[in-house]
């Protein structure tokens, strides 16, 4: 079994920048990917960035060249650096462990991310 923790969320301004981090627990794995996921209200959950064991990493259009996605494997967790924010980007940010082989996904409980002036 995992659990995820996430913590960093918050309001930010428009232009400003925000740090997610993730503390994964359990039976975890260097080679599971691990990522990060958003629903807005009204909408669909949808990708963010993910990173794979062996730090490949994959960011949705929408975050490309303002999000960085970086994890330590020794301490099983991932961080989400979030810059130039819009207020698009408000949203409920959730931490996900994906199992490669297995489709086998673990989510966080999520943390509340605003961007409003």
């Amino acid at each position: 079994q995992v659990q995820l923790v996430e913590s960093g969320g918050g309001l930010a301004q428009p232009g400003g920048s925000l740090r997610l981090s993730c503390a994964a627990s359990g039976s975890i794995f260097s080679w599971y990917d691990m990522g990060w996921y958003r629903q807005a209200p009204g909408k669909q959950r949808e990708l963010v960035a993910t990173v794979t064991g062996t730090g490949t990493t994959t960011y949705g259009d929408s975050v490309k060249g303002r999000f960085t996605i970086s994890r330590d494997n020794a301490k099983n967790t991932v961080s989400l650096q979030m810059n130039s924010l819009k207020p698009e980007d408000t949203a409920v940010y959730y931490c996900n462990v994906h199992v490669p082989g297995l489709s086998r996904n673990y989510w966080g409980q999520g943390t509340q991310v605003t961007v409003s002036p």
